[in-house]
């Protein structure tokens, strides 16, 4: 998922790392009501769609329903396009900022998305508004913003010769405490759920963390340089994470990484 401005995505170098991606996905997927892929002329949408494995995933779990996959990223959106062969997906672009869906929705679900956009606990309410009485909003965001998989990113970025060309480089997004997406949703709730969880995911090969940030929060960075200054960022920021994720006598690196989920049913 893109951020809906300059950011051009990899699809390719993304789902790469689509088995630890798909697993938080899975377990937020799993917490859907079956019965609002069922409602009458409703649609499930995917908000930031990516390359739309989830998208056709929500198709095989919700067989009666429409799915739509919205993406600000046209290479993402292709990537879908060029792998999905059931006619009730489809994809289109939109900014989820000021999402409007087409079809009446049951399920608004996002993986890792919202996370990119300022001031998305104030979207919240107004997406639960969209859902019919029962209808539900699933949502998960990465809360790793104080790891020093991320935090690394800004060391390494004024650590250089490129430091005034990083500057032009928008922080990442807040992720909030868990309460505070409670509180600002639970009076539109009947049923509401917010809970954390953190994936031990077992990394292998060189530079693994720095490769698995390369195509979400570290290639706004790398977009801005040239070669070789490029390579001479990565490998400053490559350097930082082996200190901090050092590879274990079995050839594993441990990337510890924590994700906020919501489930909440409109009320």
């Amino acid at each position: 998922m893109s951020d809906g401005k300059s950011t051009t995505w990899d699809a390719n170098l993304y789902l790469k790392f689509a088995d630890h991606r798909m697993r938080p996905a899975l377990d937020l997927m799993g917490r859907l009501d079956p019965a609002n892929g069922k409602l009458p002329c409703h649609a499930i949408y995917d908000l930031g769609c990516g390359a739309g494995n989830i998208s056709r995933i929500l198709a095989e779990r919700f067989p009666e329903a429409p799915v739509v996959g919205i993406d600000s990223s046209e290479e993402m959106l292709a990537k879908a396009r060029s792998q999905t062969v059931d006619a009730r997906v489809t994809f289109d672009k939109g900014d989820l900022a000021h999402f409007k869906p087409g079809l009446p929705p049951g399920i608004l679900y996002s993986n890792a998305a919202y996370q990119w956009l300022d001031g998305h606990i104030d979207m919240f309410p107004g997406l639960l508004k969209l859902l019919p009485s029962g209808g539900q909003l699933a949502i998960q965001m990465p809360r790793n913003h104080e790891a020093p998989s991320h935090a690394s990113m800004h060391e390494a970025a004024v650590a250089g010769p490129w430091r005034d060309k990083l500057t032009k480089v928008r922080p990442i997004v807040r992720v909030e405490e868990p309460e505070r997406y409670y509180d600002v949703l639970k009076p539109l709730c009947s049923e509401l759920e917010v809970w954390e969880s953190i994936y031990q995911q077992p990394l292998t090969g060189k530079d693994p963390v720095a490769q698995y940030t390369s195509s979400t929060g570290l290639r706004p960075y790398l977009e801005l340089l040239q070669e070789p200054e490029r390579t001479d960022f990565y490998n400053a920021y490559a350097a930082l994470l082996a200190k901090a994720y050092p590879t274990r006598a079995d050839g594993i690196t441990l990337f510890p990484f924590r994700r906020l989920f919501i489930v909440a049913r409109r009320a």
